[in-house]
Formats: C-alpha cells, sequence, structure tokens
C-alpha cells in the first residue's frame, strides 16, 4: 500500500514539475523578474500570513510584481519562484524532501527550524525554497531570508530604514543553509509600563492599533513567540491611583480592543501570556481580600474563573501567576497570620487545576519576582508541572541566585529596560551575553525566557540582544552585536562613535541609577529645600532629610562624567551623519539624560550650601543658594523644551512630552523651584 501511495506522490511531482518545463518553452508576455511564491491550498493562516510578510518584503525590492499562487494554480511561463512551506502543508516541499533535494523533515532541523534551499528545476530554471520543520521554523526561515539577503530591517517601522533595491541575482545571492531551532522555546515579550506608547498619539493609556500591530510585527521577526499583555487589561493604577485619575479620569479598558489585540498576535502565530492577577479593571477584585487566601480563597477562584468564562482571557495561551500580592505587585503580607510560602504552596495547586480544567496542556509559569526568588530558595514549591523564571534585578543582573532548581523546567526573566532607566535605554549586550550564557549552564535555565521591553522604542538594542543570545548562546557575542547592530544603520566611521557613546551611557548608569532613579534623587533634594515632606504616591509622605539628598553626590558626579563622554562621541557621529535614527537612537537619549544631570547637580549644590547656613548659621550661604536659583530655572525649561520637541522625525511627535510620560517618580516643575525660591526667602527673613 506504501509503495503505491509513494509512486502516486512521485507521479504527481513528475507532472508538476514536467508542466513547468513545459510552460517554461512557450513564449510569453509576462516579465521574468515577476515572483511567485508557490503555496499549499492547506497552509495554516499563519503560514499565509508569514508568505505575505514576504510577498511585502519583496515588493520593497524589486520593481516587478509578486504574487502568492497555489500548487493547483497554473503555474506561470517564467519567472522567478520560491516555494514556501512544510513538509506537512506543502506536498511539493513534501515531495523534495523524500527524493532529498532538501534535506527536511519535522525532525530535521526539528521544531523551529528552517532551510534556505536552491534547486533546479527540469527546464534548468533555479527555485528558492524556504522550509520549515514546523510553521514557527517557516516563519523564522522566511524573517531571516528578509532580513539577512533581502536587507530588510525588523525594526523598520521603528528606524525608518528602508531596504535598497535588489536583481534577480540578489536573491539566489544566498549559501543554502540550515536555521536551526532557537536554544530558548518560548521567548516571550512582556508589555509593562508602556504609557508613552500608550499615549502618544492621544488615546491615552490605549495602544493606537498602528503602533500596537508594528510592535508585533517586528517582535515576531525576532523570534519573539509569545506576549505576556498586562498594562492593556486595565493595570490598577490607571484607575485607583490620583496622577492617573488626574490624566484620565475617565479611564475604562476596552475589553473588544483588548480581544482584537489577542487575535491579532494569534495570526501573527504569537502565544499570548498572561498573569492571572486579580487587579486588573478588566474584573479587579477588592484588594481587601488580597492579603488573605485563607479567608478569601473561594472570591480568588471565582475572580480566576470569571476570566476563563466571561473575558477575553479565555483565549491565554501561556498563564502566569507571582507569588505576590494579587491586586498590587507588592510582597504578600497576610492580614490573617498566614505563612505566605504554605499560602502559595496551595495558590498554585488550586490554580494550576482550573488550567487544567478550562485549558488542558497550557504551560504554566511561575514569576520568581523580588521576594518570589526568596520564597523559593526557602522552599516553596507549586506543581512540578509549572516552568520556573529567575528574575534578575532589572539591569539584566541577578542579585539573588536559586539554591536549587529542583529538576523544575527553569527559565528567566531579564529587562530589555527597567522603570529604573524607563525613559533612556541602558545598552548592556555585554552584560545579556556573560549573564545568559551562565544561566543556561549553571541552571539549564533555558526553557523560556520573559523579556521586558517597557515603552518598547527606546529598548530596542537590548531586546534584540535578548533575541539573539536565546537564538543561539555559542554565536552571540557583545562585542560583535555593538558593531554590527550599529553598522546596520550608520556607516562604520559613524558607527564606532555611537557605539563608544552607547558604552558611555552604560557606564553612567553603574550601580543601577537610570534616568527614572535620578528623578528620584531629586524628589528628595525638592523636598530638602523647599522644607516639605516627601510624597509617595500610594503610600504615607515621609519628612524631608539631607542624608538622603547627600547619599546621592558621588553617583551624579560620575554620571555627570560618564554622559558628558557619551554626549561627546555622540555629537562627533553626529557631524558626520545627521539621520533622523541617529538623534532619536544616539544622540537625544544623551542629551535628555545630561539635561536631568546637569539640573539635579546645581540643586545639590545649593543644597550643599542650605546645609551649609544651617549648620553655621552663616547667612552668606543661602545668599550664594538663592543666586543659583535663576540658573535652575533655565536648566528645567531646557529640559521640558527638549522633551517637548523631541525626535526630528514628526512621526514620534510627543513621545517624550512630559504629559505622556510614565508617572514613575514624577517630574520637576516651575512650581517646584518657586517653592524653593520661597522657602530660601523665608530662611533667609
Amino acid at each position: 500500500m506504501m509503495k503505491k501511495y509513494k509512486k502516486k506522490l512521485v507521479f504527481l511531482f513528475s507532472l508538476i514539475l514536467g508542466f513547468i518545463t513545459v510552460i517554461f518553452s512557450c513564449s510569453s508576455q509576462i516579465d521574468p523578474e515577476n515572483c511567485y511564491l508557490i503555496v499549499s491550498a492547506s497552509a495554516s493562516n499563519v503560514e499565509i500570513n508569514t508568505i505575505n510578510d514576504l510577498k511585502n518584503d519583496l515588493s520593497k525590492v524589486i520593481t516587478n510584481n509578486v504574487h502568492v499562487i497555489s500548487e493547483k494554480d497554473k503555474l506561470p511561463e517564467v519567472g522567478t519562484f520560491f516555494i514556501l512551506g512544510t513538509t506537512k502543508s506543502n506536498s511539493l516541499i513534501k515531495e523534495l524532501a523524500t527524493q532529498r533535494k532538501i534535506n527536511l523533515s519535522t525532525e530535521l532541523p526539528g521544531s523551529r527550524g528552517g532551510i534556505w534551499e536552491k534547486i533546479t528545476l527540469p527546464n534548468g530554471k533555479n527555485a528558492i525554497v524556504i522550509g520549515g520543520s514546523d510553521t514557527q521554523g517557516l516563519q523564522y526561515a522566511i524573517y531571516d531570508y528578509s532580513k539577512e539577503v533581502l536587507g530588510v530591517d525588523p525594526f523598520e517601522y521603528w528606524t525608518g530604514k528602508l531596504p535598497n533595491k535588489k536583481s534577480k541575482e540578489d536573491l539566489f545571492n544566498f549559501t543554502p543553509k540550515t536555521i536551526a531551532p532557537p536554544k530558548v522555546p518560548i521567548l516571550t515579550y512582556f508589555e509593562n509600563d508602556v504609557d508613552e506608547l500608550a499615549n502618544y498619539r492621544g488615546q491615552l493609556l490605549e495602544y493606537d492599533w498602528e503602533s500596537y500591530t508594528e510592535m508585533i510585527n517586528s517582535l515576531v521577526r525576532l523570534r519573539y513567540n509569545a506576549i505576556q499583555l498586562f498594562d492593556m487589561l486595565g493595570r490598577p493604577e490607571f484607575f485607583i491611583r490620583p496622577e492617573y485619575k488626574t490624566l484620565k479620569p475617565d479611564y475604562q479598558v476596552d475589553i473588544a480592543y483588548v480581544e482584537k489585540m489577542i487575535d491579532y498576535a494569534h495570526e501573527k502565530g504569537m502565544k499570548v501570556a498572561i498573569d492571572f492577577a486579580l487587579g486588573y479593571q478588566i474584573h479587579p477584585m477588592d484588594a481587601a481580600k488580597a492579603d488573605c487566601w485563607k479567608t478569601y480563597n473561594e472570591d480568588w477562584l471565582k475572580a480566576w474563573r470569571y476570566y476563563f468564562e466571561n473575558t477575553p482571557l479565555s483565549k491565554t495561551d501561556i498563564f502566569i501567576l507571582r507569588p505576590r500580592h494579587q491586586v498590587w505587585d507588592w510582597k504578600y503580607e497576610s492580614s490573617c497570620g498566614e505563612n505566605k510560602i504554605e499560602v502559595f504552596n496551595e495558590v498554585y495547586e488550586a490554580f494550576g487545576k482550573l488550567v487544567d480544567e478550562y485549558k488542558p496542556n497550557s504551560p504554566k509559569v511561575l514569576v520568581c519576582y523580588s521576594d518570589g526568588m526568596d520564597m523559593w530558595n526557602e522552599g516553596f514549591r507549586p506543581p512540578k508541572d509549572w516552568t520556573v523564571l529567575w528574575s534578575d534585578h532589572g539591569f539584566g543582573e541577578f542579585n539573588n541566585l536559586p539554591n536549587t532548581t529542583d529538576n523544575y523546567n527553569f527559565g528567566t526573566y531579564m529587562h530589555a529596560g527597567y522603570w529604573l532607566n524607563h525613559t533612556v535605554h541602558d545598552p548592556y549586550p555585554n552584560v545579556v551575553e556573560s549573564v545568559m550564557k551562565d544561566m543556561f549552564e549553571t541552571y539549564n535555565a533555558d526553557k523560556f525566557c520573559l523579556v521586558n521591553g517597557q515603552n518598547f522604542r527606546p529598548f530596542l538594542f537590548n531586546l534584540e540582544a535578548y533575541s539573539e543570545v536565546c537564538n543561539n548562546p555559542e554565536t552571540f557575542k557583545g562585542e560583535a552585536f555593538y558593531k554590527s547592530w550599529t553598522e546596520r544603520y550608520f556607516s562604520k566611521e559613524v558607527a564606532e562613535h555611537a557605539v563608544a557613546s552607547m558604552k558611555w551611557l552604560h557606564n553612567a548608569q553603574e550601580g543601577r541609577k537610570g534616568y527614572v532613579e535620578h528623578l528620584g534623587g531629586l524628589r528628595e533634594v525638592i523636598a530638602y529645600l523647599s522644607n516639605k515632606p516627601l510624597t509617595r504616591p500610594g503610600k504615607p509622605s515621609i519628612p524631608f532629610d539631607y542624608k538622603r539628598v547627600e547619599v546621592n553626590y558621588e553617583t551624579t558626579a560620575r554620571c555627570a562624567k560618564n554622559l558628558n563622554n557619551a554626549l561627546v562621541e555622540a555629537e562627533k557621529g553626529w557631524h558626520i551623519e545627521q539621520s533622523n535614527f541617529y538623534h532619536s537612537y544616539i544622540l537625544l537619549p544623551v542629551q535628555l539624560f545630561s539635561d536631568l544631570i546637569t539640573f539635579e547637580t546645581t540643586l545639590q549644590n545649593m543644597s550643599k550650601l542650605k546645609k551649609e547656613f544651617e549648620e553655621t548659621k552663616n547667612e552668606k550661604f543661602l545668599v550664594e543658594a538663592k543666586k543659583m536659583i535663576p540658573e535652575a530655572k533655565n536648566q528645567l525649561e531646557k529640559i521640558l523644551e527638549r522633551r517637548d520637541s523631541g525626535d526630528l522625525d514628526a512621526k514620534w511627535k510627543g513621545w517624550y512630552a512630559i504629559k505622556n510620560r510614565r508617572q514613575n517618580n514624577g517630574f520637576p516643575t516651575t512650581e517646584m523651584l518657586e517653592d524653593i525660591e520661597a522657602n530660601l526667602n523665608k530662611i533667609t527673613l
């Protein structure tokens, strides 16, 4: 029976190739440069979506038409042919594999792997085969071809880099290769702290559709095969905290829009991960019930069931849970005398059963964030079917390490950006290289990687670095990544200055001292200079204290020195190549950070003078401090003006505007400087 089946397939394949031979021998009015993408009628929606992306990519680089045709269609007489699919979805690819003209099967190179190959048709014409062991393998093979052969930037929408035109010969200018499956099978992007991306086009706290879909489009090209939705589910801050209620008093999560976002991710072949925390506006639980599992466990279970039965969260593919307060992302501090390790041993078992009931065989992921790592090392254990993610400290390194993996599947939770450096990235591919390789080798933490991208656009560099190391840690080198990434966008000479500037920018953030962390330092110094308590969102105010000001002097001075070096290098490159992307990604971030540090330094110097007065009662120190107020006002005005003008490209107008920024650690205002001036005058009197 099998022999008869094979004979039929060989006969069918011979007919197809014979037909191609015949029609190629005929005269035609079709331009031979036209491209034809041959797909199966049984190709999945994700395959067709990806093939359409290839069609669009080809249309950018060739002048003739690109057509997607079915195996069942009458084949054109002449043209450039791409044969696309998997051995399961495309019978032509299956036959090529059976005849060993290509090396491809479900096992070779394996799930998420693929090939590029060139074959010669019986008529002497060449064709390109791009195939995958499965659908994701086909995606990776196609997107790699677009990037490496066609020159299509995976971040094209965000960088503005367009590919050069290609000839027919250029399309074949590659060495056939096998694309191995990535080291880390699940690479998940975490959309978190997204304010600028959600705000800058006017729909406050909600992505515009273009920004969201273009983010997904870029991520899938970088092998991110899942996205964790968080902010867009209506995080508690958006409808509870005063600063957000002031920003958008009528905030209401759009549940239909959430479902549309989930559906689009699925269309692009991405899984959707959800942390089943209980504070989302989509169905919020009373926070008073979130710190006593013993009393309110039925409320927790009822809320989770509601998610499964009445919301788009029923479409979740990967289920995430943190062993923390289930409304606010805080440590779990029981209000009813519980042991939190015992609590979460029960919680994870109970929630896991719900997942098995509603979505059997779905991945379950424990994110050991913050005190979750201490809990693990002290004996907290979910059921064995949970994958455990170990969290960095926000800047790519670990404060804590597991004392055992206890034979669990282990992965990592990493940060391309963190709330403490939310506005300006900290480029650290060398950290990515050393830390991730150590986690893979020492702890086998290669089953899952969750990458926090903050508001995405400022963190493209680190996002791609994590993609590369999770794909092939053996070939990823931090220094080489600096070079190849910058030379993708700039000339070699300018790239050298860009790399040098980024390295100084990294040094400026030593000790996790990013842009937003310095905003926190400014709040301290402003409180001290104005003799006012320090207000803290969601927490009680505390008295001003000079000790919390002086502790930052050394850090700020070191940061200023490194930023000066970063600015010198950035300006050297700018004088050579004044492109929009160089300005937005190399020069502008350093300028923004430098503006802030210059202002902070001035206020710190005023604080030193105020302290001298308090200790000596010599009014000359207050006089000197007051003389610096006009300078501080000018510096603050410069900060606000640069943030308001922002990028050169009008596409990003408003991105850095204060009204669109994430609310963490506040922002200095002219009113605050007036309070300082009034206080210093009052003290003088």
